[in-house]
């Protein structure tokens, strides 16, 4: 028997048929009726487009939909979340730089994006490298475009080897530079490998770190 998986919030759910079904129109209805009910994007991101994208995951893992149906429902994500760019570059720029990118060999992107647009809706330059960012080449930029902050995204549990040998790597350049780490491989860990480790901060979701951001000097 196929074990019943949580519902999810309506709009969340509704997003997540959507994708599902390769509709990026309604896909997008759904997230601009969000937004427009009074939402902000972080809320979008956080409450609906996230929790549908989780979802989509432990599809796939299950092998309850193809690596094609989990693909498109990616692509359509990324394309809903490029209609709110206006609404996410800000006008106030800080001074601040954030380097963002997905750990070595980690193809999925969507959620170092997610933490992209955060930090430029903050008014600081997120510099997003997108998927499997090989560590020299992370390194490489953070020394051409010096950051306040890394960020890490590990989204399949099984590339966690490298996000640990991605960890020890910056830290040993960057021996206080705070890393930040998040994303839906880390549920169960991230807690703990944050905890083992100096500088490194845990993220469950984007509301925490919107907080952090906020915060920081």
């Amino acid at each position: 028997m196929t074990e019943a998986l949580p519902v999810l919030p309506d709009n969340a759910q509704r997003y997540l048929e959507a994708i599902l079904a390769g509709d990026r129109a309604t896909a997008s209805r759904v997230a601009h009726r969000f937004v427009d009910d009074g939402e902000s994007v972080i809320r979008l991101y956080q409450g609906v487009i996230q929790p549908a994208l989780y979802r989509v995951g432990t599809l796939w893992e299950h092998n309850r939909i193809s690596v094609a149906a989990e693909h498109l429902a990616t692509a359509i994500s990324e394309g809903v979340m490029n209609e709110f760019f206006g609404e996410i570059i800000s006008s106030t720029r800080t001074g601040m730089t954030a380097l963002i990118a997905s750990v070595q060999y980690e193809l999925h992107q969507v959620g170092a994006k997610m933490v992209s647009d955060l930090f430029e809706m903050h008014g600081w330059d997120a510099l997003y490298l997108g998927a499997d960012t090989p560590v020299d080449e992370l390194l490489r930029m953070a020394r051409e475009r010096p950051a306040h902050v890394i960020g890490l995204s590990l989204s399949v549990y099984f590339h966690l080897p490298e996000l640990e040998g991605m960890l020890d790597r910056i830290h040993t350049e960057y021996p206080a530079l705070p890393i930040l780490i998040g994303g839906q491989g880390l549920i169960h860990v991230g807690e703990r490998i944050a905890a083992e480790r100096d500088r490194v901060f845990y993220f469950p979701g984007l509301t925490a770190l919107d907080r952090y951001i906020a915060e920081f000097n």
